[in-house]
């Protein structure tokens, strides 16, 4: 059993390495097929959040590639440099993504409640879990590995909540693109292709994490 373990978390990394190349070869691509309409992605952002009526939320600029985010707390759209002035598809699709998670914040989205409440033990988890588990194997405490493995799972969980509130955010991005006829045809295909190679990524990691959460509770069994 733990041997398929293995051979599928080893597929699963190179899953993720893929998925990681895919997303960046793909958003440069669609970075330099330039949108008819001629507006930046911080305008197009810009334009969505006041048509939802958040003039409250602000727009700006961080340092990076892909580093493109919403922050709840500081109620902002940060977009990267390659995305902020660029007025491609890509850029578009990506900054309209993370207006739509600012657009789910407003809304109360129930995902996006349950990954925030899920957050504070996740974040505990990503740098205690392993302290847990090797504590427990060094001093063969099965209890302390419990709660390692248990932290981790906090971690898988926030992840896969995390899938739906992502694919929403695309959802609701290319609606809009659509709705309000900021992109046509190719550009909105472009766009598209875009978040899709984005949430791959996301389901890499989920991936990833599950198989090494099922490799750690075998290890604790067969102990």
């Amino acid at each position: 059993m733990e041997f398929i373990l293995y051979l599928l978390l080893i597929a699963a990394f190179i899953f993720s390495i893929f998925t990681s190349i895919n997303v960046k070869g793909t958003f440069r691509k669609y970075n330099k097929m330039p949108s008819s309409r001629g507006m930046s992605a911080a305008d197009i952002a810009r334009q969505i959040l006041d048509s939802n009526g958040l003039y409250n939320v602000q727009v700006t600029r961080v340092s990076g590639e892909l580093t493109d985010h919403y922050d709840p707390r500081t109620n902002t759209v940060a977009l990267s440099a390659p995305v902020y002035d660029s007025v491609s598809v890509g850029a578009i699709g990506v900054a309209a993504h993370e207006v739509g998670h600012a657009i789910q914040y407003a809304e109360n989205y129930t995902p996006i409640r349950i990954r925030m409440a899920i957050l504070p033990v996740a974040q505990f988890g990503s740098s205690a879990w392993i302290l847990f588990f090797i504590l427990g194997i060094v001093f063969n405490m099965p209890i302390l590995r419990g709660i390692g493995i248990g932290l981790f799972a906090a971690i898988v969980l926030f992840q896969l909540i995390t899938l739906p509130v992502e694919f929403n955010a695309s959802h609701r991005a290319l609606a809009t693109i659509k709705n309000q006829g900021i992109l046509f045809g190719a550009e909105y295909t472009g766009a598209k292709k875009t978040l899709t190679a984005a949430a791959m990524t996301y389901v890499a990691s989920l991936a990833v994490a599950l198989l090494q959460l099922l490799r750690l509770i075998a290890s604790s069994r067969r102990d």
